[in-house]
């Protein structure tokens, strides 16, 4: 089993830089619907603060930019943020509200439901006045942001692109999670106008098929997951257009999910690097406890693959599907396991026998 990055190797490992809106999730208890709760379980989650919350807990050192208002509530989040280790140190105050979504868990042949309420919020109405981008590239080995991102505003949009800029400037390891919203894209521009503009200079690029169709116009051939299962054959073609349409991008990972029902998937990835495939070990999800941010814990798993691995893009990509298969098992949007955790998971341990 690979051994965890030693103590000596953190202190001595540039930061991971991450860049996003964090919200308010409000979960209905259970599997209740919108119109059953009389309460909400309330806690923290976006995509990016996601990613930055995993690799903190694999002791990668992890900064996580944002804007959020001066009030008890962006506070709390902060607050939370700082006990898994994240580096909040430049993230913008300001703005009246914090971003919320609303999720509705769904059950069987029932989806689940996302509902947000997160125009103008702080983030919406963040500018470059407001980050040090400079100053936050400083000692950075990598940039992680998402197509949630710039679907929030023109603003939001503006910041990442300059933000992506100052990256490849000070030559920092560039990935993108395409993470098409259409609920998001709402202030005038589509996904396919924005997007190729800021995935150019992306190193990794991580996305589905119809994240790849509807962000970058690149159509996949003889996908159908509502079938529940996926042919990761197909996804071959998918991966060399993309690396073919880009010249910077090195990787492009996928996540291949076949769903069964809401409660039981079948999850493994794949992984190019323009000359070869990789494919993970199949996982069977047959009890899901919450499935939101197994996008965002897959990538945490890529980049901590990548830097703890000396390029084992085997093992890298092992790592990522173990810790997202994992993450299907942890309530709410951060993936609350260890490096050890995964590894055991990932070395063929899939009992789920107490360890004592």
């Amino acid at each position: 089993m690979q051994k965890i990055i030693s103590h000596s190797k953190i202190l001595k490992m540039k930061k991971v830089v991450t860049f996003g809106e964090i919200m308010l999730r409000l979960a209905t208890p259970g599997y209740q619907r919108f119109g059953q709760a009389d309460k909400f379980v309330a806690t923290y989650g976006g995509g990016e603060a996601n990613v930055a919350v995993s690799l903190a807990n694999y002791n990668i050192p992890a900064t996580f930019i944002t804007r959020l208002p001066e009030n008890d509530i962006a506070q709390a989040c902060i607050k939370q943020l700082n006990g898994f280790g994240v580096d909040t140190s430049f993230i913008a105050r300001g703005g009246e509200r914090m971003g919320i979504y609303f999720l509705e868990t769904g059950s069987v042949n029932r989806a689940s439901k996302v509902i947000y309420d997160r125009a103008h919020s702080a983030f919406s109405e963040i500018n470059d006045n407001h980050v040090d981008w400079d100053m936050v590239f400083e000692d950075a080995i990598w940039f992680h942001w998402s197509g949630i991102t710039p679907a929030i505003s023109q603003k939001a949009a503006d910041v990442c692109l300059s933000a992506i800029k100052k990256a490849k400037e000070k030559n920092v390891f560039i990935s993108t999670d395409l993470n098409y919203r259409k609920n998001l894209w709402k202030y005038g521009k589509k996904a396919v106008d924005v997007m190729p503009v800021m995935v150019q200079y992306s190193d990794l690029i991580m996305g589905n098929e119809e994240d790849a169709a509807m962000t970058l116009d690149i159509e996949p051939v003889g996908v159908d997951v509502t079938k529940g299962e996926v042919d990761s054959e197909a996804y071959i073609n998918l991966s060399k257009k993309i690396i073919n349409s880009f010249p910077q991008c090195k990787y492009v990972a996928t996540t291949l999910r076949s769903s069964i029902n809401a409660n039981h998937n079948k999850w493994t990835a794949i992984l190019f690097d323009g000359k070869k495939f990789y494919k993970a070990q199949d996982y069977d999800l047959t009890h899901i406890v919450d499935r939101v941010g197994g996008g965002d814990s897959f990538m945490a798993g890529l980049i901590y693959g990548m830097l703890a691995y000396d390029e084992n893009l085997q093992k890298t990509l092992e790592f990522a599907t173990a810790a997202s298969a994992l993450k299907h098992t942890v309530y709410g949007d951060f993936n609350r396991v260890t490096v050890e955790e995964v590894e055991r998971l990932m070395s063929g341990d899939k009992s789920g026998r107490v360890n004592r």
